[in-house]
């Protein structure tokens, strides 16, 4: 038993589970404005599909990230440690996970409806690529964001098999989010990046027009969140968690030292975790308060 929850563990480890905080949230955004805007009824069925669909979706997209790296991360010395390079995990198993969860998500996604069931290919496919598009282009950050985005339209979509405005305006929020907060990421590793014909804006650019186009990125995704807002036409707690999360924006940028490690973790992890929930909490609570007033 206790070696089956260390392999758990290992894999859990590989996929960075608890980055899934990024997307969930919008993704439980998506759902519930489904729900409360469209008459839609709340089953246990759909929502437990839904978040399995999310969870298959980042294990594939993350193991597969992690297979594809492993070359680079055993370079890497920031990296190297990881489960792969590090022998904890062979790149065969980690190959084999992805092709599982690719598996159960497109199963999942086909419980769901016709839509769904049509379009989960395309989002593997858009899921899983973004690991390759640091190897041609200096945008790949936007590729995760594109990656993320499709949690809010996707889990709409599982409840009324359409689209609609508001749900993709959450994306657009994903999309600039995610893609701003990678270019943070990625200041680490910006001279193992160029040394190795990696792309990211740090690589093309340098370090400070990097976060030069990461505050723009952030600046666009608080103007969609305020536009998304106007269309939904969100209540009073809606807006307290659109001001949360540009607050928590801008002191991402305010203690940002592109040298030190510590505040690039601090401002990428910490910091954009508590402002994605904040927001989503805060949006998904006035749906239910707003909205029956």
């Amino acid at each position: 038993m206790g070696s089956l929850l260390k392999r758990i563990g290992n894999y859990l480890s590989l996929v960075k589970f608890s980055h899934t905080i990024f997307a969930m949230p919008f993704a439980l955004l998506g759902f519930f404005t489904a729900i409360n805007t469209g008459n839609n009824a709340f089953t246990w069925r759909l929502f437990i599909l839904v978040l399995l669909c999310m969870v298959f979706a980042r294990n594939s997209a993350m193991g597969f990230n992690r297979y594809a790296d492993h070359k680079f991360d055993r370079l890497n010395p920031r990296t190297s440690s990881r489960e792969i390079p590090s022998g904890i995990i062979s790149p065969v198993s980690a190959l084999i996970f992805v092709i599982v969860n690719s598996i159960l998500f497109i199963i999942s996604a086909s419980l769901i409806n016709r839509l769904t069931m049509f379009l989960s290919p395309l989002a593997l496919f858009i899921i899983l690529g973004y690991s390759m598009t640091k190897r041609f282009t200096s945008v790949s950050h936007m590729f995760l964001g594109l990656a993320l985005s499709l949690a809010p339209v996707g889990a709409y979509i599982a409840v009324t098999g359409k689209f609609a405005t508001v749900p993709v305006l959450y994306s657009l929020i994903v999309l600039f989010w995610v893609g701003g907060f990678d270019i943070i990421y990625s200041l680490q590793d910006s001279e193992f990046d160029s040394n190795n014909r990696l792309f990211s804006i740090p690589v093309k650019l340098g370090l400070k027009q990097a976060l030069i186009i990461s505050a723009f990125l952030h600046l666009l995704a608080v103007l969609s969140a305020i536009i998304s807002g106007f269309t939904a036409h969100a209540g009073l707690l809606y807006w307290i968690g659109t001001v949360i999360f540009t607050l928590m924006l801008i002191y991402e940028h305010i203690i940002l030292k592109p040298g030190d490690t510590s505040s690039i973790l601090k401002a990428f992890g910490t910091i954009n975790s508590y402002a994605g929930v904040s927001f989503c909490a805060f949006a998904i609570a006035d749906l239910y308060i707003h909205l029956s007033l």
